[in-house]
């Protein structure tokens, strides 16, 4: 498809499901920059939080635009939180990870708040995933549909506007996924003029997290990984793209079974100590049977982070520095 057809169409699509003028401005950026090749970014962090009060200083709504193209893994601009988020995590009395459900806006205060992309489903709010899936595959991992999405989630919005199916990604609808359970993982799913256009949803708040099983063992890794890629700092920072094999093995195979009992690390405490303020991060991306690709961030510390859920896990020595060791340059 030639760019200016691909241009007229995405913008039909995104005008079919009648996003908020700020989630269009997203897409359309995103359109704007889809041959760029070196798309340098700033790397700040994020508050593992819905909402952002911009009434302490925080990032504009314009840094949640995806920076890298279609084909690739997308990476997510991040802020770093300030004592004052509204969501945190807190240590529990074994060790585990407590992540409390994402709290709603309080509009009476007259602030506007920041938005990442989110969906309301039973109660809980899903948000964008670090699990992806090309529009080629999606409809074979598409199960039941659970409903058509309300896009009238906007920054000005109360606790009250946040119902069954609301969102702030315009309307489209909503399905389970075959082979993951709906409480974790969810897809929105459009089909416009033969495109599609399918995103994930993860639900990763409001539960605790004893070890890695409790967020890992959800997206079924053992024995279903059949290819896997990684990426140095530069080439993720700078948007190079630059991935390199991962071979397959002992030492993918060893780390992947340590992830299920990796101890779970409060995020807040090591973003404030400056864990990001290093470059020693390798990201690998893991290739599942089913098509979906995840992606998890390693730190040179021994540490795996998985998208934005507040929290880190601190895997087994021996198997992380194995594997570590192999991502060579």
């Amino acid at each position: 498809m030639r760019e200016d057809q691909f241009r007229t169409t995405y913008k039909k699509a995104v005008d079919s499901m009648k996003p908020s003028e700020e989630m269009k401005k997203v897409l359309i950026d995103k359109l704007e920059q889809r041959q760029v090749r070196k798309r340098p970014h700033k790397t700040v962090y994020i508050a593992a939080s819905v909402v952002l009060a911009a009434g302490i200083g925080l990032a504009s709504p314009n840094i949640w635009k995806h920076l890298n193209n279609p084909a690739s893994p997308v990476q997510v601009a991040q802020v770093k939180p300030a004592a004052t988020d509204l969501v945190r995590s807190d240590a529990g009395t074994s060790g585990s990870i407590v992540i409390p459900k994402l709290q709603l806006p309080d509009t009476e205060s007259g602030a506007k708040t920041d938005m990442i992309a989110l969906v309301v489903y039973k109660g809980n709010i899903y948000t964008h995933s670090a699990t992806r899936i090309d529009a080629a595959d999606a409809a074979a991992l598409r199960g039941d549909k659970l409903g058509r999405t309300k896009g009238d989630i906007n920054e000005w919005s109360g606790k009250d506007e946040y119902i069954e199916l609301a969102s702030n990604i315009g309307e489209t609808d909503i399905y389970s996924m075959k082979g993951y359970d709906s409480d974790f993982l969810l897809m929105s799913y459009t089909e416009m003029n033969g495109e599609v256009y399918a995103e994930l949803y993860e639900h990763t708040n409001g539960i605790t997290v004893n070890s890695g099983a409790d967020l890992f063992g959800k997206l079924n890794l053992a024995g279903r990984i059949t290819s896997a890629q990684w990426e140095g700092f530069d080439s993720w920072n700078n948007g190079l793209q630059q991935y390199a094999p991962l071979a397959s093995g002992e030492a993918l195979d060893g780390f992947v079974t340590a992830l299920q009992t990796a101890k779970p690390l409060a995020a807040e405490p090591l973003i404030e100590q400056g864990i990001y303020d290093s470059e020693d991060r390798k990201v690998i991306y893991l290739q599942l049977e089913d098509k979906a690709r995840v992606e998890l961030t390693l730190f040179g510390q021994g540490l795996v982070r998985y998208g934005q859920a507040p929290v880190f896990f601190e895997v087994e020595s021996g198997a992380f520095q194995t594997l570590w060791n192999t991502m060579n340059p």
